[in-house]
């Protein structure tokens, strides 16, 4: 059996290094020609725990990257899939595109699986007729599958080993042939339905986590107003046995929550009202910490904006990626405001991203006076000692032995 994974980014990567570890042979599959060679070459395209020991055991196995579609019996597709920022559904051109590729090679029996996170019925307006057409056209008997990924930047190789999966197909037959592949690395439950029950499964999950963290980030602003400690409200909530919210923080980035419940709001408008209250909530963090940091220069008579510094540019902590961060929603923010100057620092941005972007941590504290701690970095808090002589606003309340400003 060959399986042909169309996308080598953070979830296709890691993917097709699964399987093939498992002994499945695998083509990896990628446009990008610069990524591709980097991974020929045995250089990976970003980092992440265990994936160094598993792209060794990959190639060991034979793995292959390519920038071609490759005739195989099982296509893994993990492209893109953004939403419109004005209708809020979901951008289906790169899915259309990476089809289009591989129903053009694939032959008689083969199946098409949709890892990518999609709106439901997406796979059925976008994908489906797509396939008939060559279908009919040629006899063919090619089938879909969708296999909602469900893993995230620093867990990766745990999440795909250990997380339960879902498997949507149009029969049982097709679905329990797509299971026989992921059971051989995934040790989690693998549950089977239909396609657009998978669909909604996974959009479901990331609302779902969506609308939690917006509760306690509006919880910040209620308390702010109220001059009550939020994480000492939360502490004491969380000891209900049924009440279990989570941590506020400056913003939601990544490609999964920050985007997928934008689905649900662009495809049931009136419907998914909570959903775009917490959608809403989320996107506003980094302008209210930008009013915050507002408030505390003014405080401490801070009057160049050049004097503070923001530790963090990706979207978590621990990772390098950077898709839909709140540091960079708030740069955004402040380009609106024509506020300009401040200076930005993260141990895992390799490569200048924005301005005023340092790359020695030392030198970047030698030039502030107020530390905005966007992402609780592991490298900040084996480090607080260097921030003793610094006003620190610590929006992921990661730091304790300094007093710092809170959310």
């Amino acid at each position: 059996m060959l399986v042909n994974v169309v996308g080598l980014g953070y979830i296709g990567l890691p993917t097709a290094l699964m399987m093939a570890d498992s002994g499945i042979q695998v083509v990896g599959t990628d446009k990008d020609a610069e990524r591709v060679k980097m991974l020929q070459n045995s250089q990976l395209v970003f980092e992440e725990e265990g994936i160094s020991e598993l792209f060794f055991n990959a190639a060991e196995k034979g793995i292959i990257f390519s920038t071609d579609y490759v005739a195989a019996d099982i296509y893994i597709l993990a492209v893109p899939t953004p939403f419109n920022k004005r209708s809020k559904k979901v951008v289906a051109d790169y899915l259309v595109n990476a089809v289009e590729a591989v129903v053009k090679v694939c032959g008689d029996n083969s199946v098409i699986v949709i890892e990518s996170t999609i709106s439901p019925g997406t796979i059925d307006k976008f994908v489906r007729p797509i396939v008939d057409c060559i279908n009919r056209q040629k006899g063919y008997q090619i089938e879909l599958a969708h296999a909602p990924e469900r893993i995230i930047p620093g867990r990766m190789i745990e999440e795909l080993r250990n997380n339960n999966r879902t498997i949507g197909a149009d029969s049982v037959e097709v679905a329990e042939r797509i299971k026989s592949i992921y059971a051989g690395f995934c040790h989690g439950q693998i549950v089977l339905t239909d396609i657009k029950t998978a669909e909604m499964s996974k959009v479901v999950e990331n609302a779902y986590r969506d609308v939690n963290i917006a509760y306690a980030n509006e919880l910040v602003k209620i308390c702010k107003e109220a001059c009550i400690d939020v994480y000492e409200i939360i502490k004491i909530a969380n000891m209900h046995p049924r009440v279990n919210i989570l941590k506020p923080g400056p913003g939601v980035g990544g490609h999964c929550i920050s985007v997928d419940p934008w689905f649900l709001v662009g495809d049931y408008p009136g419907l998914s009202n909570i959903i775009l209250a917490a959608r809403k909530i989320n996107d506003s963090m980094p302008e209210y910490v930008l009013d915050r940091i507002s408030v505390i220069m003014e405080e401490n008579g801070i009057t160049e904006l050049g004097r503070v510094g923001i530790y963090g540019l990706t979207y978590k902590e621990n990772v390098d990626d950077v898709r839909e961060s709140p540091t960079l929603q708030l740069l955004n923010c402040m380009r609106k405001h024509l506020a300009w100057g401040i200076k930005v620092y993260d141990p895992y941005v390799k490569n200048i991203i924005v301005k005023n972007q340092y790359m020695d941590f030392e030198s970047f504290l030698s030039e502030i006076d107020l530390l905005v701690v966007m992402v609780g970095h592991k490298h900040l808090v084996n480090n607080e000692s260097m921030l003793k002589d610094k006003l620190v606003f610590d929006t992921k309340n990661v730091l304790t032995e300094l007093d710092t400003y809170k959310l």
